[in-house]
């Protein structure tokens, strides 16, 4: 995930789907300088950790990104 993107979600009111090994995780804070963020199991909110942002995934944005890109390439009507 890029330094951008998680700094959004960190700061958005609205929860994102981002994962972390395969686990549900809220974005706390991120660190640009290290390129790191403190996040937290959704189910285990007591295990914060500092994790590199490269390991943080958003698996709805590339289902919305392969839906956009399949929406482009069909016919239009109008």
């Amino acid at each position: 995930m890029n330094i951008q993107r998680a700094q959004e979600i960190a700061t958005s009111p609205v929860m994102a789907n981002v994962e972390y090994n395969g686990k549900q995780v809220y974005i706390q804070h991120v660190n640009e300088d290290n390129e790191t963020a403190r996040i937290y199991p959704l189910d285990q909110p007591e295990q914060e950790m500092d994790v590199p942002l490269r390991s943080l995934s958003e698996p709805d944005s590339q289902v919305a990104m392969e839906v956009e890109s399949i929406a482009c390439q069909l016919p239009s009507d109008r």
